[in-house]
């Protein structure tokens, strides 16, 4: 297995600074958490990893519950 060493991160610094480690995964694709110095997860970014095929129904439902939690405030206000 080959991994660039820019998409490594150790699993104390993926506890402590997730929200950066997603980032990292948003611009890079998929980002692989070690633990003892060794690869033991990998943390993709649906939208891009080609390995999991979603039907458009399922992107869909993807993005819309990804808009209903960024904006739920809004829609609650709105529903009143």
């Amino acid at each position: 297995m080959n991994i660039n060493t820019n998409q490594i991160v150790s699993i104390s610094e993926a506890n402590q600074n997730f929200s950066r480690v997603a980032r990292m995964a948003d611009k890079q694709g998929e980002i692989y958490i070690f633990k003892n110095n060794k690869p033991k997860y990998k943390l993709i970014d649906l939208e891009k990893d080609t390995e999991i095929e979603m039907t458009e129904d399922e992107k869909i439902d993807f993005v819309a519950a990804r808009i209903l939690k960024l904006y739920r405030p809004a829609f609650e206000e709105l529903a009143k």
